[in-house]
């Protein structure tokens, strides 16, 4: 299943054309916020689809019965990109458990054809748990497949959810071959075009350079 938020009329759409946008980019600090923000809708919409179980609060007049999470999910990313949008989901999923790793594209020399290498990996235990894998940018899907493999040293999950800002036609189909069926996509945007060295058209460029400055 594919929920692509952008298609209903919201002040997401504000959000996300602001990261889209050139001029807007320039300043660092804002372009992390919108993507921190993105996260925290994301986060709102994702957590409809969650189990719910009736909680009693006491207040200072009283007793009120509450649904709240039965569980939270694990949140993964992939460092350095993923670091803001991740916060947005973490600031409303603010019990959850936190997985990060570390990986990246390894070009052939002078070829646009790259390997998915992945050096670092945190996570808790994820057998029979929800996880929610976030990236702002859904190119090609290697990347978030390879992630998810090397995530399944800590067990299958119940439930997959990947999350990215931008998506890549291209992306979508890799991971509806790649991915287990328990798996549900959530998207800001879909764009048409990826180019021969794998970039998003019109996108809106290196996520991780314009959050955290060029490598």
């Amino acid at each position: 299943m594919i929920h692509e938020l952008g298609k209903t009329n919201s002040i997401f759409n504000q959000f996300l054309s602001e990261i889209r946008s050139e001029s807007i980019q320039k300043d660092r600090a804002r372009f992390r916020r919108n993507m921190e923000r993105l996260g925290e809708i994301f986060a709102y919409e994702l957590s409809k689809t969650l189990d719910f179980e009736t909680e009693e609060v006491t207040t200072t007049l009283g007793a009120a019965q509450m649904q709240v999470p039965k569980d939270f999910p694990v949140l993964a990313t992939i460092m350095r990109a993923g670091l803001p949008f991740h916060q947005g989901l973490l600031n409303y999923f603010d019990h959850s458990d936190n997985a990060f790793v570390s990986a990246y594209r390894k070009h052939k020399k002078g070829q646009d054809e790259f390997t998915i290498h992945v050096e670092y990996l945190s996570s808790p235990p994820l057998k029979g748990r929800v996880l929610v894998l976030s990236d702002p940018m859904l190119a090609t899907g290697a990347s978030m497949v390879r992630v998810f493999e090397a995530l399944l040293e800590k067990g299958m999950p119940a439930h997959i959810h990947v999350v990215s800002l931008i998506a890549s036609h291209e992306g979508i189909a890799y991971l509806r071959k790649k991915l287990p069926e328990n798996t549900t996509l959530w998207v800001g945007a879909i764009d048409d075009e990826l180019t021969a060295q794998a970039y998003i058209v019109p996108g809106l460029g290196d996520a991780g350079d314009l959050a955290y400055g060029e490598k």
